[in-house]
């Protein structure tokens, strides 16, 4: 599909990825430990299609890095979707945690070579 892909391109699909893994893992907890088939399928759907892109990312991104990214997208997004449509707590402590992924995401794209 990507045989060869520019840097932008890379970002552009690895930001995908990540956005992806917040749908996944969404989906998975709503689905109930796999007892709602809609988001059953769904979480498999979308883990599938992050992993992927994830795969085609790294032709050209360091694997470092654009692992980090990803799991730092995913990790940011869900916290956030967890306090806001599963009422997780919402505590000074988390946003600042939060925070220091999200600067540490911007670190790592900013001081990337591609």
């Amino acid at each position: 599909m990507f045989a060869s892909i520019s840097a932008p391109t890379a970002w552009a699909l690895l930001v995908i990825a990540g956005l992806l893994e917040i749908v996944w893992v969404i989906s998975m907890k709503a689905s109930e430990g796999f007892t709602r088939h809609l988001y059953t399928a769904i979480t498999f759907g979308a883990a599938w299609a992050s992993f992927s892109l994830l795969g085609f990312a790294l032709k050209a991104l360091p694997v470092g890095t654009a692992y980090a990214v990803w799991t730092g997208i995913g990790a940011v997004g869900a916290a956030a979707l967890g306090m806001l449509i599963f009422k997780e707590p919402v505590t000074l402590a988390r946003i600042g945690c939060i925070s220091l992924i999200v600067v540490g995401i911007l670190g790592l794209k900013m001081l990337s070579a591609e």
